[in-house]
């Protein structure tokens, strides 16, 4: 898996792609066996990357900067 971003070196895209992999596989790992739902029941650090669920802005700073309302991301997933 390779990822194409701006914050990556071009020196060393290998060595970064790897690291990049290695920190975002356990998360990866959670939302597929256990589903998104559950997943971010169990886990907070995903629950709080959670922009957008079932049609309404879950996370602060992307309502803020829409000037949108702010849905509860716990209440929508149960």
């Amino acid at each position: 898996m390779h990822y194409c971003v701006t914050n990556m070196p071009g020196a060393v895209a290998r060595t970064s792609t790897f690291a990049l992999n290695n920190a975002t596989l356990p998360f990866i790992l959670a939302l597929a066996g256990k589903g998104p739902e559950r997943a971010m029941r169990d886990d907070p650090h995903l629950l709080h990357g959670l922009n957008v669920y079932k049609g309404q802005i879950t996370h602060p700073a992307v309502a803020a900067a829409l000037g949108l309302e702010l849905g509860d991301a716990r209440r929508l997933i149960g």
